[in-house]
């Protein structure tokens, strides 16, 4: 009896494990501990918190593993053991439903990995969505890509899609908390020291496809990242007991925007098979299921729909950058699907350091390749600063932090380059917004500019400037831009040291002839310092010619080779000797002397012509010689 009561218990026990483990969110958190201080939390852990952290811990670990593990059958972020992951329902005003969808996302990310609270924000995430609104940059209130920024574009207050909010959060402008920015009848400040900015690292696109072949990966999103952004063709004649399903071959398009929080995939809907999703809407928490209804799994939008379906944003976090430097402002609005690589050119508007870059893909299971470089001259990237390689593993928006960040000085030119290994090169240009989630109109045309020398993409056998890109319409010419951005915060630049390699030498010169050479300049001193340099001696002898007298902003891994073309005295059998100073700009004292010797030849001849000579008189005096021999041969043998 005592055996058959400890089978049971650990039947119960392995019971209770499993179900608390399939219901358990990843939580994403950032901050690194010593194991001292896990050891001291774990030991306060009640046995139901350990088996949850020891899942949490397993799935981020194999976060590829854990697509493969069936989800439960049914799902709801309000209630994870306890622990609600989604924040408050909201009241919308005006068509700004997909501003809500957006940040009932974020503010659920927030919840999820504790980013809220670790930077000390008291009570739940609450975004501000009118902050959006005003200022996603596509609207008749503002568009910096078109001067005045003002009278063209969306209406204020009616419609937007996630696409339009990817823009605006990549470029750092939000998001901002409610109360620093939520103000619906006039715009709140753009911007303002005491604003709190939440930024997310990366945003994915899924859709659960016909056969709901990748309804799994939704769902492990929902477990691992929190609330996912879809949107419906919200009507009547689809509603019913607040569970909406609109058939497939209906062809109305989305109007609405909300949030995905659970599943059930028993719930019995309008569709010929069970399924629905627990969806978070926007129109107060008086409205249906205490502001709560279903989507079928079968609708022909919710997570379907390939832009709106599913959207989920992930690794959200303080914004950790002073400066994003772009020049695609509207975000991504088409992709050149035979572009692989591109690169986005910048000037510093002051000392920086670069640290990370962020970038969308078109597809899935894109592999990427980073690389900046401080030159850009004849045709070609030269001096590579950083570099750094992965995979994307779905499409979207993603920020990669840099191997190793990079300074650069006011004034500095980078190059941000980034090869995609399929999908194409995402791109911002003029575009119409076809669909508005939370608008009565469609089709509206939002302008975007560009300039020369911004962009450039490869085309297979040299760098082409995407401004000069012929478009199937003409109206899009000169307006895209690569959506290639660097992640910047302020520096005060490192020491330089300069340093060379490469005497000249030069030996049995014909005296008035012309000779080459060359030496490389370096800088070895702290890393990320950028060294100013100049030639300011050099021998007095002959006639010196150099590919560059000075330079500017060499980094520690870069290396500038000057090319040297001295025209010899007319002086034979000389020698002649002197050195080459090099001088640190921005500190005199820093200086190298690239030593210097010239020979001249004896003779007129120059050493290869020498060389000839004595070939050719050799022959002679050989032949001459044999000849000598064999008539000494004869005499004696007449003798």
């Amino acid at each position: 009896m005592k055996r058959n009561m400890n089978w049971k218990t650990m039947v119960l026990f392995l019971s209770i494990f499993l179900i608390a483990t399939s219901f358990t969110p990843v939580a994403l958190s950032m901050q690194t501990q010593s194991d001292t201080t896990l050891a001291k939390e774990k030991k306060n852990l009640t046995a139901e918190q350990v088996l949850d952290n020891n899942f949490q811990e397993f799935k981020m670990n194999n976060r590829e593993s854990s697509l493969f593990i069936d989800p439960p059958s049914s799902f709801d972020l309000r209630d994870v053991n306890g622990s609600n992951y989604v924040t408050s329902v909201k009241d919308q005003t005006g068509g700004t439903c997909w501003t809500h969808g957006t940040m009932a996302a974020i503010e659920s990310n927030l919840k999820m990995n504790h980013a809220w609270k670790d930077a000390g924000e008291k009570g739940e995430p609450d975004l501000a969505e009118y902050h959006l609104d005003w200022w996603n940059g596509f609207n008749e209130h503002n568009n910096d890509d078109i001067d005045p920024p003002t009278g063209s574009g969306l209406r204020v207050h009616y419609g937007g899609d996630y696409l339009i909010a990817s823009a605006y959060l990549s470029r750092g402008e939000g998001a901002v908390r409610d109360k620093d920015g939520q103000s619906y009848n006039v715009p709140p400040a753009r911007y303002d020291p005491s604003y709190h900015y939440y930024y997310p690292r990366d945003i994915e696109w899924y859709s659960a496809g016909e056969d709901l072949e990748n309804i799994n990966l939704i769902k492990q999103k929902i477990m691992t990242y929190g609330a996912i952004g879809t949107a419906l063709c919200y009507s009547n004649d689809f509603m019913e007991n607040y569970i909406h399903y609109q058939p497939p071959d209906d062809d109305k398009e989305p109007n609405h925007a909300v949030a995905i929080v659970g599943w059930d995939d028993n719930k019995v809907t309008q569709a010929p098979k069970p399924g629905a999703w627990l969806i978070k809407n926007s129109w107060g928490r008086y409205w249906g299921n205490s502001g709560y209804f279903w989507i079928s799994y079968y609708d022909k939008h919710c997570g379907m729909h390939p832009m709106m379906g599913a959207v989920s944003f992930q690794n959200v976090e303080p914004l950790r950058y002073k400066k994003i430097y772009y020049h695609d402002y509207h975000g991504w609005r088409d992709t050149l699907g035979d572009v692989q690589e591109a690169f986005n050119a910048f000037v510093a508007d002051d000392d920086l350091l670069l640290e990370s870059v962020s970038f969308f893909t078109a597809a899935d299971d894109v592999s990427f390749t980073v690389v900046v470089y401080d030159r850009f001259e004849n045709g070609e990237l030269e001096d590579e600063l950083s570099e750094s390689t992965g995979t994307i593993e779905y499409k979207g928006f993603h920020t990669v932090d840099l191997e190793e960040p990079v300074g650069f000085v006011k004034d500095d030119d980078f190059y941000i380059y980034l090869q995609l290994s399929n999908g194409g090169q995402p791109i911002d240009r003029t575009s119409e917004v076809s669909v508005l989630l939370g608008a009565t109109y469609q089709n509206t045309v939002v302008e975007s500019s560009a300039n020369p020398n911004e962009s450039y993409y490869f085309d297979g056998s040299q760098w082409q400037d995407l401004y000069d890109y012929k478009f199937t319409n003409s109206e899009w010419d000169g307006t895209a831009n690569f959506c290639i951005k660097g992640l910047t915060n302020p520096w005060i630049p490192t020491t330089p040291d300069l340093s060379y390699e490469g005497d000249l030498n030069w030996n049995g010169v014909k005296a008035g002839s012309t000779v080459k050479g060359s030496f490389t300049i370096k800088n070895v001193g702290e890393p990320l310092s950028c060294l100013d340099w100049e030639i300011t001696e050099y021998p007095d002898w002959g006639t010196w010619e150099f590919s560059s007298l000075n330079g500017d902003n060499l980094k520690p891994k870069g290396e500038q080779i000057v090319e040297v073309s001295v025209k010899a005295p007319n002086k034979r059998d000389q020698e002649y000797h002197g050195e080459i100073k090099i001088v640190n700009k921005e500190n005199s004292n820093d200086f190298v002397l690239v030593n210097v010797t010239l020979i001249t030849s004896k003779s007129r001849q120059t050493s290869s012509s020498l060389i000839e000579l004595i070939k050719e008189k050799n022959d002679i005096h050989l032949r001459f010689l044999d000849r000598i021999l064999t008539s000494i041969q004869s005499l004696k043998d007449e003798n």
